[in-house]
């Protein structure tokens, strides 16, 4: 099976946003530049490697999954997986503003992509999934 042709279970990245909100949550309460960090490394695995080695989407699928019953719906992989650079790039942002002395900009930046996981997980909205079908159709097509 090829990276294009993969799919999802719909219920995956959905709790996985809501994992990640609850992370994303505690690091700008705690004000935490090593969590926000964390949770950029699991969304650099999710990014690079594929939603089904990323820590929350291997939870799922392995202990949650199997108790939901089977699967009535699945997406492709790749705007959850374009999903999960946009919020690298965030964490990377806001990790770096907290470790590096401008707490302000590591508040904004992890306030950005707590936001961005809470609609996905509340609602199913993905953010970063829209952004990817953006890019798909204002970039001219691969032969």
């Amino acid at each position: 099976m090829t990276a294009a042709s993969r799919s999802v279970d719909v219920r995956g990245p959905r709790f996985s946003a809501w994992v990640t909100a609850v992370v994303l949550a505690v690091a700008l309460v705690l004000g935490s530049g090593v969590l926000v960090a964390a949770q950029g490394a699991v969304f650099a695995l999710g990014a690079f490697a594929g939603l089904r080695y990323a820590p929350y989407g291997a939870f799922f699928r392995l202990v949650v999954a199997p108790r939901l019953g089977p699967v009535r719906e699945r997406e492709p992989e790749a705007p959850p997986r374009f999903a999960q650079l946009v919020g690298l790039l965030f964490a990377v942002v806001g990790a770096g503003g907290y470790l590096l002395g401008a707490p302000v900009l590591g508040a904004v930046a992890t306030g950005f992509a707590l936001v961005a996981a809470l609609l996905n997980a509340a609602t199913g909205f993905c953010l970063g999934c829209e952004l990817y079908l953006i890019a798909r159709r204002a970039l001219p097509a691969r032969a």
